[in-house]
């Protein structure tokens, strides 16, 4: 790598809005110093105003293109954080031009695989080199330390490993929160399933609130205390962590606390989408993501479900859960372990898909590795995903978690209190769809002989699609409905 002048920043970052500006101030304070471009000047000075208040940090601000490009060290490496799709395009057209042979540029931004792959492409035309990062952390993790995954040219990831090793989330036990993922856009993708797990998690941790709060009829501050209490132990993770702090704010515009106030209608940006899109092409059953995604369509219906709720209420639909007696302790432990075991389910599934989609690809993804970098700095960091790291240590070709001994342990002493909490929301007519869906993935999964053999049957039947047997190799077809006919005779 060739050295330049002192007065050169070691790295560039264009797109100042909160993640960018966070991760620039994150750069300079490990001692590198950095260039920031964003097409909307304000914002430039803004952060270099920002960057001497947080300790005069080497952060330099440039209004074109040209000088910020001109002031970083050759090979430079820029990093941008844009938002996806057509601004990322632009903002490559607009670097570009005064980059030269071996200067990279990465994309830090949540963009579609493929996209990254093209770019990529032609970036190799012009002898740019290209990465596609993945970053997770929000702009609190993009501060002091995010969960990074970067994917593409390898030789661009050699430039900036140092940068990156200081950067990331630094776990004790298991080291910076960054590796190099692999080709192409595999560092995109392995973000964009890791979103989707996000999904699932959120969704299993809602379920769990709602069947305390509307079965147990906890109030705030006993599920605050129960948070708490579960951030002790094997939930210990950054979203239950949250979770606890939300159950404890105040509303400061009304009575009562704030979370009771929010509109009950998630919105989304597209990953959990495109994990479920994903997984339905490759022929991965991803039931706990693609639930709690459905989760999140329903929940937008809100003017419809308010005018439902009326139509079933003056149709003589009572509610369920004023019949229900329950012992709140007994409860709060049924869920407890209910939630562990469906996000066991939740994250078998994200891996199973990393898996197919490393295989068609020919990635060679290291699953324990992802593990280890989502321990820190991440959405979903949890002390869970060190069991996870373990089992696939153990046993690198493992087909599902469910059936790592350890999880498979696990999920046997938690399954009747699962299946408590399930049959307690339905038969009180709480909707626990990825609850549900985990055990009915695990229930599945772990059945020697299903019911697919009357599907098969039917395919037959009605397109002559054949089957195989049980007993005897090859491909079989039957005029299922010339002997029905003939015996009705």
């Amino acid at each position: 790598m060739t050295t330049s002048s002192p007065n050169l920043s070691r790295i560039g970052l264009a797109g100042l809005a909160v993640m960018g500006q966070n991760l620039a101030f994150n750069i300079a304070e490990k001692g590198f110093p950095i260039s920031v471009y964003n097409r909307t000047t304000s914002k430039v000075d803004e952060t270099v105003k920002r960057a001497k208040q947080e300790g005069n940090l080497p952060l330099f601000g440039f209004h074109d293109p040209e000088s910020f490009v001109n002031s970083i060290q050759k090979p430079r490496v820029i990093i941008m954080l844009v938002k996806a799709g057509a601004p990322v395009d632009q903002t490559i057209k607009t670097l570009s031009v005064y980059m030269e042979k071996g200067d990279c540029i990465i994309d830090g931004g949540n963009e579609w695989y493929e996209n990254t792959e093209r770019r990529e492409k032609a970036m190799t035309e012009l002898g740019l080199l290209y990465l596609g990062m993945g970053v997770s952390g929000g702009e609190e993790g993009a501060r002091h330390g995010p969960s990074m995954m970067p994917g593409g040219s390898f030789e661009a990831y050699t430039y900036i490993e140092d940068i990156l090793l200081k950067v990331a989330a630094q776990v004790p036990d298991s080291g910076p929160c960054v590796t190099y993922i692999g080709k192409g856009g595999s560092g995109n993708f392995v973000k964009m399933v890791h979103n989707g797990i996000e999904y699932g998690d959120m969704q299993l941790i809602a379920e769990a609130y709602d069947v305390l709060k509307s079965v147990g009829k906890l109030s705030n501050e006993e599920l605050q205390r129960v948070f708490s209490e579960w951030n002790k132990g094997e939930l210990l993770s950054f979203l239950i962590e949250i979770t606890t702090d939300i159950f404890g704010i105040k509303d400061d515009k009304g009575d009562g606390y704030l979370v009771d106030k929010v509109l009950d209608k998630t919105g989304m940006k597209g990953t959990g989408k495109w994990t479920v899109q994903q997984a339905a092409d490759l022929s991965v059953a991803a039931p706990t993501i693609a639930s709690s995604l459905d989760a999140r369509f329903l929940s937008g219906l809100k003017e419809e479900r308010v005018e439902a709720a009326k139509v079933f209420e003056s149709g003589g639909f009572s509610d369920i859960l004023t019949d229900q007696v329950v012992d709140k302790e007994k409860l709060i432990d049924d869920v407890r372990q209910a939630l562990y075991a469906s996000k066991i389910c939740s994250y078998a599934q994200g891996m199973n898909l990393i898996r197919a989609k490393s295989i068609e690809q020919g990635w060679d993804l290291k699953l324990g590795e992802l593990a280890r970098i989502w321990k820190g700095g991440c959405i979903i960091r949890a002390v869970f995903l060190d069991r996870i790291k373990k089992a696939y240590d153990r046993n690198p070709d493992l087909a599902n978690l469910l059936v790592d001994p350890e999880f498979a342990k696990e999920i046997i002493e938690r399954q009747s209190a699962w299946r408590r909490v399930v049959c307690l929301a339905i038969n009180s007519g709480i909707s626990t769809p990825s609850m549900s869906a985990s055990l009915a993935y695990f229930d599945t999964y772990r059945r020697d002989r299903l019911s697919a053999n009357l599907v098969q049957a039917q395919r037959d039947y009605f397109g002559a699609h054949t089957y195989e047997r049980t007993d005897i190799p090859g491909s079989f077809h039957t005029e299922w409905f010339k002997i029905a006919k003939q015996s009705k005779i």
